[in-house]
């Protein structure tokens, strides 16, 4: 599924993470300059990343019927509408306030912004067919078990490629920013 959509599966090019080498990520805990603005956008992403796992095994679950299907159809509404709703949100903040800022302190920022500014546009088209074939899936839970499954299979493979998606692009934009935010001492 992930083929389907143009999504970047390579990480960014290793010039693109000249401070990471400095800062690297097992050592950002540790840095006075690693304060709770950080730590929460770290937190979201996790929480990003939680979302995308459970709606795919959720997914999985429900086409091995291993679970109920009103209690699938339930938690894919809220966690589905909890997943998108708060991916379109946070990447709206950081196009319009959080990137301006890292871009303004470190001009190595711009190098890597393209491509994350490409992978948010990118997401949002994944988003909008996930949204579809959820809501599709909730419908026909109600009116066709049979049908409902077949979309739900389809939904499975958008749900992975939204987790793969995710794991590469959250791990570069917090690879790429955090160094600059503990170099430059930002985000206080």
């Amino acid at each position: 599924m992930l083929n389907s959509y143009n999504i970047r599966t390579e990480a960014l090019p290793t010039e693109m993470q000249s401070l990471l080498a400095t800062y690297p990520r097992d050592s950002w805990d540790a840095h006075p300059g690693f304060k709770d603005k950080t730590r929460q956008w770290l937190r979201a992403h996790e929480g990003f990343r939680y979302l995308s796992e459970t709606i795919r095994t959720d997914a999985e679950a429900y086409l091995d019927k291993g679970i109920d299907p009103e209690e699938f159809s339930g938690r894919l509404s809220y966690l589905g509408n909890a997943l998108v709703r708060n991916l379109h949100g946070h990447h709206t903040w950081e196009d319009r306030s959080y990137f301006p800022e890292l871009s303004a302190a470190d001009a190595r920022f711009d190098e890597g912004l393209e491509i994350l500014e490409t992978d948010h546009a990118d997401l949002d088209r994944v988003l909008e067919d996930f949204t579809r074939l959820a809501n599709r899936t909730i419908k026909l839970i109600q009116l066709n078990e049979s049908a409902a499954r077949e979309e739900a299979e389809q939904l499975h493979g958008v749900s992975e490629t939204i987790e793969a998606f995710l794991a590469r692009h959250l791990t570069d934009e917090e690879e790429l920013a955090v160094p600059i935010i503990l170099h430059h001492r930002l985000r206080g």
